[in-house]
């Protein structure tokens, strides 16, 4: 069969085709080639920087694979300068073993495995790596079935490194469940707060409110003065909704108390990072202004959890609103850092360098978990589920889903920190057997040995002994548009 396939290559004529092909397939000798497209794909954030990077790896599988192993185990001399013209012959002919064709191994596995990844990508190199894989037939550097033997590995490495690196579920659109809520036109009867110690204030910012909602009451809440039993104040007094300018901390506090006194919340994006706000799809004060007057708003849940905290024979009870996510462990660690990091490399590589850095540093924590014993680098609680599915989580586009989203890294498996930080490296923490993803509605932690620091909201508790977390299904009304574009 390959004399037959060769004889039909060796008749057809001669041509530019030749030259093309010749260089084609020089230019894939080590992977050249792929390496190139791998660099011009990552600079694209996203799913094309991810398919560069699941492409190279696949890659890398392949050329081992191919190299190492069967090109021993299966010597094979190549077709001789009699099988072809001799202007189509390549010269020098490589001196390995034929079996398999290494190209065609290298090209498969680049082109499969970064089509996994985005198929866009995928369908732009699969005609490429078809050429180069033939060049080797057309040059006379292989037999057919050396080529079809490759790409067969090429294909085998790409769907293996898919089984380390499996594809992210994509983020579902965003769904809004539509609540009454009275129209407060230049807001009448809405009582606000704003908490000048925290999030994004400055003098301007009454002055700015003011103007969006002239009728409005608007409450400052200065240093030194308890921030809950300012907002309690606020809700109690009389008015029709409850609005809120400060960081996640304030809003959770704002939105416990709209619940308590059964107001709906208006949240104003005054925060530093402004979680909830984004979320809601508030992204200014005249959207929030225009929603408000149109009585806009959504059902949403509400995180609670109820804390034990101090000694053993003199413990302190507490009730808490998580309003977007609580943890324990390195993860505060994690997120400091790349949020940092962020604006020199970008959100995906700040999550790597963060990573190797937090957890190449760190010990891990002692707790129970619904009774189980663990040693955790993080235990991470979002109120709703979160995408990415990993451990860098920056989206929730549904507010009223019910669920926990429970993510927890744990250093009970040997070699624990090794595999942590290889799967940080190579983009796998999601897949890695030390990362445990699921979702609950309630769930139990508790110290093992010593006291917790529990992180929720961002605002951190420590000395904590048993946390109770359990979801309020659709306990809050909030402003917000019905439809996110």
């Amino acid at each position: 069969m390959d004399r037959t396939l060769v004889r039909v290559v060796s008749r057809l004529p001669h041509g530019a085709h030749d030259g093309f092909f010749r260089e084609l397939s020089a230019a894939a000798t080590k992977g050249k080639l792929w390496f190139a497209a791998a660099g011009l794909l990552a600079v694209i954030p996203g799913r094309p920087r991810r398919a560069a990077l699941h492409g190279v790896l696949a890659l890398g599988v392949a050329s081992a694979v191919t190299n190492i192993v069967f090109k021993t185990l299966l010597p094979r001399a190549r077709p001789l300068p009699e099988h072809l013209p001799v202007f189509r012959f390549v010269h020098p002919q490589p001196t390995s073993s034929s079996l398999p064709s290494g190209h065609s191994a290298s090209a498969v596995a680049f082109a499969l495995g970064a089509g996994m990844v985005h198929p866009g990508v995928g369908l732009a190199l699969a005609p490429v790596a078809a050429g180069v894989a033939y060049s080797r037939v057309h040059t006379g550097a292989h037999w057919p079935s050396d080529v079809l033997f490759g790409s067969a590995i090429g294909a085998s490495a790409a769907l293996l490194t898919r089984h380390w690196w499996p594809v992210k579920p994509e983020v579902p659109e965003p769904r809004r469940t539509p609540a009454r809520a009275p129209e407060l036109p230049d807001g009448a009867g809405l009582a606000i707060v704003v908490n000048e110690k925290g999030g994004s204030y400055t003098p301007e910012t009454t002055t700015t409110l003011q103007e969006a909602f002239p009728k409005a009451h608007i409450f400052e809440i200065s240093d030194g003065q308890d921030v809950a039993a300012e907002i309690g104040k606020a809700a109690g007094s009389g008015a029709r909704a409850l609005g809120v300018w400060g960081g996640d901390g304030t809003v959770g506090t704002a939105a416990a108390a709209a619940v308590e006194h059964s107001l709906p919340l208006l949240v104003l994006p005054g925060g530093t990072l402004n979680h909830f706000a984004r979320d809601v799809s508030i992204d200014s004060v005249e959207t929030a202004a225009t929603v408000a007057a149109l009585g806009q708003a959504v059902q949403l849940d509400l995180g609670h959890v109820l804390v034990e905290r101090g000694l053993v024979d003199s413990p302190e009870s507490l009730s808490l609103t998580m309003l977007n996510t609580a943890s324990i462990g390195v993860y505060p660690n994690l997120v400091r850092r790349r949020e940092h990091l962020t604006a020199a490399l970008g959100k995906p590589l700040a999550g790597v360098v963060a990573g190797l850095r937090t957890f190449g540093a760190s010990t891990p924590t002692h707790v129970k978990i619904n009774g189980v014993r663990h040693k955790i680098w993080i235990l991470y609680l979002g109120r709703g589920r979160y995408y990415p599915r990993d451990l860098a989580p920056l989206v929730r586009p549904v507010l009223d889903d019910g669920l926990l989203d429970i993510r927890m890294v744990t250093a009970d498996e040997p070699f624990a920190r090794v595999r942590l930080l290889w799967a940080v490296l190579t983009g796998t923490a999601g897949s890695s057997k030390v990362t445990h993803l699921r979702e609950a509605d309630s769930l139990v932690v508790e110290a093992d040995n010593q006291s917790l620091v529990l992180a929720v909201d961002g605002e951190p508790l420590p000395g904590v002994r048993r946390a109770e977390f359990t979801v309020r299904r659709s306990a809050l009304v909030c402003y917000a548009p019905h439809s996110v574009l």
